[in-house]
């Protein structure tokens, strides 16, 4: 069972508010998923591998290899804030600076 304060900490690390009665229903949501996800662990694997994704390539992924990069300015210009050399972006752990 998910609790409502697990619930509230999720919402609260991915920075969303939620109203009382939307945390009571999610609280009953993730409970549910959970335990599918549970019902899910107990089946048997014909392979004896464990899966990683339903989906199977139907084609082989290409090899990664470096690539020509964008120019410094360009990369800068993308930033909120940044100087000649650094980005400055807003931190996103503890709290995010807010």
């Amino acid at each position: 069972m998910v609790t409502r304060e697990q619930v509230r900490h999720v919402a609260r690390l991915a920075k969303l508010s939620l109203a009382p009665e939307e945390v009571e229903r999610l609280a009953g949501q993730l409970g549910e998923i959970l335990d599918y996800i549970a019902l899910l662990d107990e089946v048997e694997s014909d392979t004896g591998e464990e899966l990683t994704h339903v989906a199977v390539p139907e084609r082989p992924l290409r090899a990664d290899e470096p690539g020509a990069c964008l120019p410094r300015p360009e990369i800068l210009a993308l930033a909120p804030r940044a100087d000649d050399e650094t980005m400055h972006v807003p931190p996103v752990l503890d709290g995010g600076g807010a």
